[in-house]
């Protein structure tokens, strides 16, 4: 049994094709419970100079207001220090993230909670987690000509490998927006990865 965090950060929201297929990953984990967290522009502002600020003063010296701007970093860490798994369900936006999972990246990157400078460089706090990325793209970029332009496996596999998630798998959702045809072929493509992925009779 694991405790598995779903992040959505769709502006679809339950109709996002990226969700759908990560709902479809969860059923097979045998999860003791999911926590999902909906990213939007008022759910997930963006960091502010003030907040930054706050982030960087000692607990036992910030103020009152200082406390109120980092809650919402302090309950987002919480919420990936508890998950064994995190999966992350994100479309593809000009070649890269959406700004709303790039403003949780900012809240959840934080020195001395979720990485420490040391001599030998930077370390990732948060080890021992899987996280599975879940795709949605228009066309197709883990391949071919196009691959050139995807900034967004790249981005992620470091970002979440710097804060100490180093075992990260990917399903890319292709072709969406090419044809009725290649979006049906890049379903199945999808599927097949996840059955590879995630067995479910290695699941069960």
């Amino acid at each position: 049994m694991s405790n598995i965090l779903l992040i959505n950060s769709s502006i679809f929201g339950a109709e996002s094709q990226s969700l759908a297929l990560a709902r479809e990953l969860l059923t097979r984990f045998p999860a003791e419970s999911v926590v999902e967290r909906e990213l939007t522009p008022d759910s997930m502002p963006h960091l502010t100079g003030e907040t930054m600020a706050a982030m960087a003063t000692p607990e036992v010296q910030r103020t009152e207001r200082q406390k109120e701007l980092v809650a919402l970093s302090d309950a987002l860490i919480e919420e990936i220090e508890a998950a064994d798994t995190i999966v992350l369900a994100v479309p593809m936006y000009n070649f890269s993230i959406p700004s709303t999972l790039k403003a949780w990246i900012d809240h959840v990157a934080r020195a001395g909670r979720t990485f420490r400078y040391t001599a030998a460089g930077p370390e990732g706090l948060l080890k021992g987690k899987k996280a599975y990325v879940v795709t949605a793209r228009g066309g197709v970029y883990s391949e071919g000509p196009t691959a050139f332009f995807d900034f967004h496996e790249p981005y992620l596999r470091t970002v979440l490998g710097f804060i100490g998630i180093n075992d990260v798998r990917f399903v890319h959702l292709e072709g969406l927006k090419i044809s009725p045809d290649a979006a049906a072929n890049g379903l199945a493509k999808a599927r097949a990865k996840i059955e590879i992925l995630v067995p479910r009779r290695a699941a069960a």
